[in-house]
């Protein structure tokens, strides 16, 4: 259930700027003695509320011998608490009209339920008792081991191309704990202890590393008393929450590779290292990945999909991280087409971007792209939940929520070369090749 890499994809019949105004989003915030954050924002327009927790933690959060570990919690805080049967906790939010999923990250792991208003209480009353009682016990465990497992074989193992991001940041990073990605290693899962499960549990899901968000239906009087009700009795952690404080060293060295997996059609796969999620380099990278793969009429589907036919599908993914992530590049080539030649086709328009910048028209078009996505990423009361929130624990200032528009207002024409020539370097980049496996020697 991790957080899966979503190419920006241009909207038919785009509106234009003014059209498209932003609705500032209203909220009250507070902080329980124990830590714990609480953002509320009230909509009465629809009987929906969303209950959301995000944990600051993720899979850099852990150690290299104990990879997996957040990832394998997402699962396990579903098994039941104190309170609630073992299996119990979707059973209970669904029949009472209520959906519920959760995510995890490199740097957070997120839980939501959607639930009529009448049962905002109920939604309350399980995510305290999720971050006060959850089970973490052998039986547990030894379930959720067994999903996880499966999970990886699904999602990973026997999905064509499936290891991109693992075999990415393995060779992206070498360092800092991005370098594993959040699905961990089975391995590391099956050696930890029960005691090493219940630490992490200790360590990371306590208030102080945790953000309650409500939006929705509510009344704000109401709603807080009803946080306070069930989430003030849970002790603040004990131990100061690990961060890791790692600089990921500028690569000068280009690393090449070639992964062979179970396809049939070859792929070329390209990273280049990013500054942090808060820098302001990041809007203008997102703005180029739009420009570069974000659709029919970008860039690079129209000049190597339909022009030149050497590729069957690209994206370019800014892949945004709390320490600087990575912005990735990959292209399936089309029948015939070697992966060198794909290669050769996807560095030149780079190098035209960096060269030559964009367009005025196309740069109304991508702001007029980048402000559709603003507008549609806060149209449900799920996404304006999950806004708030990472808007505080990422950027420290629940009230981003309402910049984010202007920052990418702020980005030129020029800030988009810029960073085509800062980060999309050549000397410092990952560069996969993606092959089919040698067809099996037949038997003497």
């Amino acid at each position: 259930m991790m957080r899966k890499l979503t190419a920006l994809g241009l909207v038919a019949g785009m509106l234009s700027v003014p059209a498209l105004a932003q609705t500032k989003i209203e909220f009250k915030e507070f902080d329980l003695d124990n830590g714990l954050h609480v953002i509320m924002h009230q909509d009465n327009t629809t009987p929906i509320v969303v209950t959301s927790v995000l944990y600051h933690v993720g899979s850099k959060n852990e150690q290299p011998d104990r990879t997996g570990f957040a990832h394998f919690f997402e699962h396990l805080m579903f098994e039941g608490t104190e309170n609630i049967d073992r299996g119990e906790y979707m059973n209970i939010i669904q029949a009472h009209g209520g959906t519920l999923n959760a995510y995890t990250s490199n740097d957070i792991t997120y839980y939501y339920e959607s639930l009529p208003s009448n049962e905002l209480e109920l939604a309350l009353y399980m995510e305290s008792e999720r971050m006060l009682h959850s089970k973490v016990d052998q039986t547990g465990v030894e379930t959720q081991r067994e999903v996880v497992k499966e999970e990886k074989r699904q999602s990973y193992d026997n999905r064509p191309y499936g290891s991109i991001l693992i075999e990415t940041l393995k060779r992206a990073y070498t360092l800092h704990p991005y370098r594993w990605a959040p699905i961990g290693s089975l391995d590391d899962l099956n050696a930890a202890s029960i005691e090493e499960f219940q630490q992490f549990y200790k360590d990371f899901y306590v208030p102080n590393n945790a953000t309650l968000t409500i939006a929705g239906d509510i009344d704000y009087a109401q709603t807080e008393e009803w946080v306070r009700k069930y989430f003030s009795e849970i002790p603040k952690g004990t131990k100061e929450i690990y961060r890791p404080d790692v600089q990921e060293p500028r690569k000068t060295t280009e690393i090449r590779d070639v992964i062979y997996d179970n396809i049939q059609i070859p792929a070329v796969i390209q990273a280049y290292n990013l500054p942090p999620k808060t820098d302001k380099d990041s809007y203008a990278m997102s703005m180029l990945s739009t420009y570069l793969t974000g659709g029919n009429s970008s860039l690079m589907t129209k000049e190597l999909v339909d022009k030149q036919q050497k590729a069957l599908a690209l994206a370019a993914i800014p892949l945004d991280l709390e320490d600087g992530g990575i912005f990735i590049m990959y292209g399936i080539t089309n029948m015939g087409v070697e992966p060198q030649a794909l290669e050769t086709e996807i560095d030149k328009l780079v190098k035209q971007v960096q060269n030559e910048g964009i367009s005025d028209q196309d740069f109304e078009k991508l702001q007029n792209i980048m402000e559709n996505n603003i507008v549609s990423g806060n149209s449900s009361m799920a996404g304006v939940a999950e806004n708030l929130a990472e808007a505080h624990v990422i950027y420290d200032d629940t009230n981003y929520v309402n910049k984010v528009m202007d920052a990418y207002s702020q980005v030129t024409k020029e800030d988009i070369q810029r960073v085509a020539k800062e980060y999309l370097t050549l000397d410092g980049r990952v560069v996969l090749y993606y092959l089919p496996k040698p067809a099996a020697e037949p038997a003497q």
